[in-house]
């Protein structure tokens, strides 16, 4: 006999938000911000026009607007996400921001295996383009730099 599982794969908790590095933080708030009415929208081009000015705030604002609504549009199912003042990680969210992390650090293969679980491997590659100039964006917004790249041996242990 199988197990109910009332809460979708994807909302399953992996963590919570204060453990993400801040460019992660920042688009799991985005991302529930975006689909959460358009009162949250503004709040991100607020945000926008503090980190960028008016001009350079409406074409961040549109291009994440477009990441997610291409994320709705084209996702092998609906991206689960938790509630605006949750402070748990789904792993929806997860893969989300991970992707943009990995896109703006220019980590194409890794950016394009995380596009490949949110759209059918045909629109990853796309997904991953549009997921690269996001992720850029809020890097700058979220005062994160790119981390150091440290050489490792194919095997590293991490913990």
């Amino acid at each position: 006999m199988r197990p109910d599982h009332s809460t979708p794969r994807g909302g399953v908790t992996v963590g919570t938000l204060s453990e993400l590095p801040p460019l992660e933080a920042g688009a799991v708030i985005y991302l529930r911000q975006w689909f959460s009415g358009s009162e949250t929208r503004e709040q991100i081009r607020r945000d926008f026009e503090v980190s960028f000015g008016p001009d350079m705030a409406e074409a961040a604002f549109e291009a994440f607007g477009y990441l997610c609504n291409f994320c709705a549009a084209h996702g092998r199912r609906p991206l689960v996400r938790h509630g605006m003042t949750c402070k748990c990680l789904g792993a929806d969210e997860n893969c989300f921001a991970n992707l943009l992390a990995s896109a703006a650090e220019g980590q194409d293969d890794d950016a394009h295996i995380l596009a490949s679980l949110i759209v059918p491997a045909h629109k990853a590659h796309e997904l991953t383009q549009i997921a690269s100039d996001c992720g850029v964006f809020l890097q700058q917004i979220m005062g994160a730099q790119p981390p150091q790249r440290a050489t490792r041996p194919l095997t590293a242990t991490l913990h």
